[in-house]
């Protein structure tokens, strides 16, 4: 008889794919899967403040009652493989239950790990808050100044200070550590060298990403805690020993999974990208007919006319407006596959 047996046979083995990927860690899991496919994101909404009056009621000013922003989204990263190991082909016949799990071990390291990530970090460069393009090259002279304007930004928006991580390549990192203003692992508590952490600057964590997880086009990414998410629903690893028609092992692993950035925390995702080698679309015009055009040839356009963000928000129509009323605020931001989306324009028409 068949016998199946898992890689989560002990807790260190367990949620691989949360624990051992570079992205996971440093995003927020406050998040609950409301389907097999759809996940949900709320974040409180904060009141404006009033002016106390010392006399009649509500001196407080008018209670408002508390509201979330919500998100409903869908999972789309579907991921699996299958391996046979044939008692006649492995190495050690007569170990083959631990060579089977070292080759699962393997399977996830160097495959569905960095697939994980890749994915995440192309979500979160496309997807981001801000986007700003440079056509200078970074270097180890202009560095130091380029991360710090995403972090003037990140401030100036109110975006939490702690909790934030530097993404970077290798490039990237090489003449970062050339610099005065990094510190690196020797210089950092120990148990921040997790997870692909070489040190840290400007109070985020420094996290170097290999090529192949790397994407095109980008010089860096700062992230906030709590502006993304990245749900995995399924992951799955195991081994099942001698299954019908097989002499040996075979290695099945299914993963599921996405990256969202938050809507009402956007602006704590900053990506800079370099637009020698990559293009942002430009931002739309928006006509006193509420008719949208971009300088990016053949862009295409989302827009909201309900204030929402159309980058993110569920009600987003793709297209172009029509018989907008008058008083009518329209968003709406350019896209074209293979670029990087533009910044919104907003316009009460």
């Amino acid at each position: 008889m068949a016998e199946t047996f898992n890689i989560n046979f002990s807790r260190d083995m367990k949620k691989t794919v949360i624990e051992t990927s570079l992205v996971a860690p440093h995003l927020t899991n406050e998040f609950e899967f409301t389907g097999a496919k759809t996940v949900r994101l709320s974040a409180p909404v904060t009141v404006p403040m009033n002016n106390y009056t010392r006399s009649g009621a509500n001196r407080y000013g008018e209670p408002q009652e508390l509201k979330d922003a919500i998100q409903e989204l869908t999972l789309t990263q579907d991921k699996s493989f299958s391996l046979t190991i044939d008692k006649g082909n492995s190495k050690d016949k007569n170990d083959s239950e631990d060579f089977a799990k070292k080759m699962l071990t393997l399977q996830l390291s160097e495959r569905a790990i960095p697939e994980f990530d890749r994915y995440a970090l192309e979500k979160l460069s496309h997807k981001a808050g801000m986007i700003v393009g440079k056509d200078e090259a970074l270097s180890k002279s202009n560095i130091v100044e380029r991360i710090a304007d995403g972090t003037v930004f990140l401030d100036d928006a109110e975006v939490a200070q702690n909790s934030r991580t530097l993404f970077v390549n290798a490039s990237a990192y090489k003449l970062l550590k050339l610099s005065d203003e990094f510190s690196g692992v020797d210089k950092i508590a120990e148990n921040a060298l997790t997870k692909g952490v070489v040190g840290q600057f400007d109070n985020m964590k420094v996290v170097k990403v290999p090529k192949g997880r790397w994407p095109e086009g980008v010089n860096f990414i700062i992230v906030q805690k709590n502006a993304a998410t990245a749900p995995v629903n399924i992951d799955d690893a195991k081994v099942h020993k001698d299954p019908p028609g097989i002499n040996g092992n075979l290695l099945e692993g299914r993963n599921y999974y996405d990256c969202f950035v938050i809507a009402s925390r956007a602006k704590g995702v900053y990506v800079e990208v370099d637009t020698a080698t990559a293009e942002i679309c430009t931002a739309p015009e928006i006509s006193a007919a509420g008719a949208l055009t971009s300088a990016t040839a053949d862009a295409q356009f989302k827009y909201t006319l309900d204030g929402s963000d159309p980058r993110y928000s569920a009600s987003a129509v793709a297209g172009q407006p029509a018989d907008v009323a008058a008083g009518t605020t329209i968003r709406a931001y350019a896209y074209k596959t293979g670029l990087f989306d533009s910044a919104v324009t907003e316009k009460t028409i």
